[in-house]
């Protein structure tokens, strides 16, 4: 492999640096520093937030970053397919590690769509494309060709980071100070894992067409993949369409996700469908019903598991029953 220190510092930064240093920075920030400017039950999901983005590298647009930057394309090629690859195998088991959880759901459609969108498809149509180029008209005509296409797709690229931000416009102006105290791990983090990429190439001698690259895929997040899987676990406020918000009068969790929360007033449904779940499903439960700091309501059609069918008032904190 020519670019082999290149390959491995871009692994190094992607997968034993950059999710655990987003972690590192969420903590410090969000768990710490804007702590008491931030909605106390929200604190869990935005850290969530945080990890699940940087925990998987960008497939798409490095590629169009990688020509800007006078990159080596076969280089961003090759370490574009071993992220995809390594993701398929490293990717659940470092989020349910920094997120605490025994089963993480990677949503394995989005992912396949993701990479054959923006990956295979491509290749396969600029391969095509190239051999038909060289064959009419040599490399003068495919040099042309690419001169052309540079400037498109620079446009393309500012257009569809316009339009991600454009489709969150409604967001971005109700909560702006909200979006500043997140984005300021998040900038930390792309700042630091790009110039440490960049650092540790140059040392070792690799080519700054190699480095730039390597820097920009080192600090490169997969947001689509991130909004999938926090929806996926149900993560509040990770559905585009406002499926679950923290803010509103009514919140429905799963047992899992209220873990460090409290809440005035709880309604657990169906306490014997949460232990028959899963094999935790009893500690699971056990959660569910200590969430309460005033009012604890139990709704159930099924009979109450063992040990719950005789307790209608515990302390101060009542227990309804339907």
């Amino acid at each position: 492999m020519t670019h082999w220190k290149g390959v491995g510092v871009t692994l190094f930064v992607n997968w034993a640096v950059k999710p655990f240093s987003m972690a590192l920075l969420g903590w410090v920030f969000i768990r710490q520093v804007f702590a008491p400017w931030l909605p106390a039950e929200q604190i869990d999901a935005y850290m969530a937030g945080l990890i699940l983005l940087a925990a998987a590298p960008c497939t798409a647009m490095v590629f169009v970053w990688s020509n800007l930057s006078d990159g080596e394309p076969h280089f961003t090629l090759t370490q574009v397919a071993l992220n995809d690859t390594i993701m398929v195998f490293a990717f659940a088991p470092i989020v349910g590690l920094l997120l605490g959880l025994s089963s993480i759901t990677v949503p394995w459609e989005t992912l396949l769509l993701s990479v054959g969108i923006y990956i295979v498809i491509p290749v396969l149509l600029s391969q095509l494309w190239r051999n038909i180029l060289l064959r009419r008209g040599g490399q003068a005509r495919l040099k042309r060709t690419l001169d052309r296409l540079a400037p498109i797709a620079l446009l393309a690229l500012l257009a569809t980071l316009v339009l991600l931000f454009g489709f969150q416009g409604r967001q971005i102006l109700a909560h702006p100070a909200l979006i500043a105290m997140l984005a300021v791990p998040i900038l930390i983090q792309v700042y630091f894992n790009s110039g440490l990429a960049y650092v540790l190439n140059r040392s070792l001698g690799v080519a700054h067409c190699v480095a730039a690259p390597s820097a920009l895929i080192g600090a490169s997040n997969f947001f689509e993949l991130a909004v999938a899987t926090a929806v996926s676990l149900e993560i509040p406020g990770a559905s585009t369409a406002g499926r679950v918000s923290l803010d509103t009068p009514a919140v429905v969790l799963t047992p899992r996700l209220t873990k460090g929360l409290e809440f005035d007033t709880v309604i657990v449904v169906e306490p014997t469908a949460i232990v028959a779940e899963r094999d935790r499903g009893k500690h699971d439960l056990y959660v569910a019903l200590s969430r309460a700091t005033q009012r604890l309501i139990v709704v159930h059609a099924e009979p109450l598991p063992d040990g719950m069918a005789r307790i209608t008032h515990v302390g101060a904190v009542g227990l309804s029953r339907s």
